[in-house]
């Protein structure tokens, strides 16, 4: 297996074979507790203009988006996993947009096959992309905005990479719990508990928390997140 850990926009562009976009604060952890609480359907979308549309088309979804980290004016909801309210989401389909992980998503158009990727679900991530044994894999590092490289989305490449390979990770929970002072630092500033709380740190690290895996597929309304 041909693994590459690949970066930002960019990457994305460049991936091939079996592609896992990974943005781990905090898009695709969002989606897999969102998937916990019970949506029934989430649509990865790039563009405002796009999330706003579906409103139209149904009235009924519930939407999801951030830009720079706070929530967009007239969606229902930010990126952070811990304001979730499962008795809003239960049974309704997400149009959820981001400034990192859903753009990757839509510019990853030379991959075979999509999934996401973070902490919360990478082992079962890693037993997924071996049981389809592709012949190539690329872990594409979204970062900031997919703009700058940031720690927690290079360590979880790291960390799927290892799985893969076999080669195991030991230290990984130390290097966890130390991005508190480096890549996860913004969650413990007390003046910006609104945008960032920080229990969604420790929701975003919680390695291995779910045995499912998002697939990206699309179909004649565009992306859609599948749950496996």
């Amino acid at each position: 297996m041909d693994i590459r850990i690949l970066h930002l926009i960019e990457g994305a562009r460049q991936a091939e074979g079996l592609a896992v976009i990974i943005d781990v604060f905090r898009a695709f952890s969002m989606e897999c507790y969102l998937f916990a609480h019970g949506a029934k359907e989430i649509r990865p979308v790039g563009s405002i203009e796009e999330t706003f549309a579906w409103r139209k088309k149904d009235p009924d979804c519930f939407l999801i988006g951030e830009r720079h980290g706070k929530k967009i004016e007239g969606c229902d909801l930010g990126n952070s996993p811990c304001s979730i309210l499962p008795e809003e989401i239960r049974g309704r389909r997400i149009i959820h947009t981001t400034s990192a992980g859903t753009q990757g998503i839509v510019n990853a158009a030379h991959a075979d096959m999509i999934l996401t990727g973070s902490f919360v679900n990478a082992k079962a991530t890693a037993d997924y992309i071996r049981s389809v044994s592709p012949e190539k894999v690329s872990l594409v590092c979204m970062g900031k905005e997919g703009l700058a490289p940031t720690e927690e989305d290079e360590l979880c490449a790291e960390y799927i990479r290892s799985l893969l390979t076999g080669n195991g990770m030991p230290e990984i929970d130390e290097r966890l719990k130390a991005m508190k002072s480096g890549g996860g630092a913004h969650f413990f500033n007390p003046d910006n508990q609104e945008v960032y709380p920080e229990e969604d740190f420790w929701m975003c690290i919680d390695r291995d928390r779910f045995g499912f895996v998002i697939r990206i597929e699309r179909d004649k309304d565009g992306y859609l997140s599948v749950q496996n």
